[in-house]
């Protein structure tokens, strides 16, 4: 075909780094698999049969453009209950991905800024970028944690809104409570939209999750059941905020996504009543088992929540240099530079069972000897 029918906006996305790792895994007969960022737990039973029982009624044709009532007026309950705002409503999407798309594309005008912290979500400049977008990047290292007077500085007449994901993909970072609440003031004194990305809320080891929703009842929130409950391969989240965005980010998802999954949104009411504190613990024991084996070998912040950890490579070796060496060894993970501007981390995974966990250890030990 011929080159030119191809947009421009293609230029703006990159994952061949993600998948070269993909691709190995899927041709390696042992590898030591560290690299893939979805839940390793089986999807509660309960959970599967209301999917089952909802195919079985016939529950299979398009569902309402907004989600289905009973599921819509349960989320809205929960987030009634948390926030009490008076304009707050709800829109089901086909994933958290699928609301960030919808909330870019109700916001950002070209030329508009979007303040992305680094080390980001890999989505977020290439979507940024894809609704004719300004990514500004704010640093975090070494510790991930937001400095939020960077972030005043980094706020022109042109900022629309702040990408903001806590706990974080790639680095596990749980953002500090007051560093929350200063972020959201700063947003609603300087007029810009708050987006946060709370996809690994379930999933904070060391405190209780606060949202910067608390502090600021302009906050666009993006959710989903994905990670939550095991079913990334369902493409269903959804979003909260005010009326006036929930609306558009609606009338938006008719003419794009026209709606989420229906039979699976059946089976969302039924994981907003399944208790997965086990599945939490067990990852919190792996995170400590992860860090216990690296810490005194790897500059490594402690990860507060989520299932990832963002060692720094211990010496010379860039990230990407020190991924080659580690997919040598068949231990899979993500080079850093795939969420960051900076070539001098990488991304581990543990969600994957003890076994796996420990083979990865042994590898990044020795290789950190090498």
């Amino acid at each position: 075909m011929s080159q030119r029918w191809l947009a421009d906006r293609l230029s703006q996305f990159d994952s061949s780094g993600i998948r070269k790792v993909f691709d190995l895994a899927a041709k390696l007969e042992n590898p030591i698999n560290l690299s893939i960022g979805q839940p390793d737990f089986p999807v509660p039973e309960p959970i599967k049969d209301a999917a089952i029982q909802a195919i079985r009624e016939n529950r299979n044709g398009y569902s309402v453009t907004q989600g289905i009532a009973p599921l819509r007026e349960r989320l809205l309950a929960d987030v009634q209950q948390e926030y009490a705002h008076g304009d707050r409503s709800v829109l089901v999407t086909s994933g958290t991905s699928g609301a960030l798309v919808l909330a870019l594309m109700a916001v950002v005008n070209p030329g508009d800024e979007v303040i992305v912290f680094d080390p980001f979500f890999v989505m977020y400049p290439s979507l940024v970028a894809m609704v004719g977008g300004k990514t500004v990047l704010v640093d975090t290292y070494p510790d991930f944690n937001i400095d939020v007077n960077r972030v005043a500085d980094a706020i022109t007449p042109r900022t629309k809104a702040i990408l903001f994901n806590s706990p974080a993909n790639p680095t596990g970072a749980v953002v500090q409570p007051e560093a929350v609440r200063e972020l959201a003031q700063l947003a609603a004194e300087r007029d810009v939209l708050l987006v946060s990305d709370e996809i690994y809320r379930a999933f904070c080891y060391d405190g209780e999750f606060i949202s910067p929703a608390t502090y600021n009842d302009q906050v666009l929130v993006i959710d989903g059941f994905s990670k939550t409950y095991g079913v990334t391969g369902w493409r269903l989240g959804f979003a909260h905020g005010p009326q006036l965005l929930i609306d558009n980010m609606t009338k938006l998802q008719q003419y794009t996504f026209v709606c989420a999954p229906h039979p699976l949104q059946w089976a969302a009411v039924a994981a907003l009543d399944t208790d997965i504190s086990g599945y939490v613990a067990s990852y919190r024991q792996k995170r400590d088992r992860l860090v216990e084996g690296l810490a005194d070998l790897y500059p490594l912040a402690t990860p507060g929540g989520a299932f990832y950890a963002f060692p720094q490579v211990p010496d010379s070796r860039t990230g990407s240099e020190f991924v080659e060496e580690a997919i040598a060894n068949e231990l899979l993970i993500i080079p850093g530079k795939i969420f960051s501007r900076r070539d001098t981390h990488f991304r581990i995974s543990y969600a994957a069972d003890d076994a796996t966990i420990d083979r990865g250890i042994e590898v990044l030990r020795r290789l950190a000897k090498r």
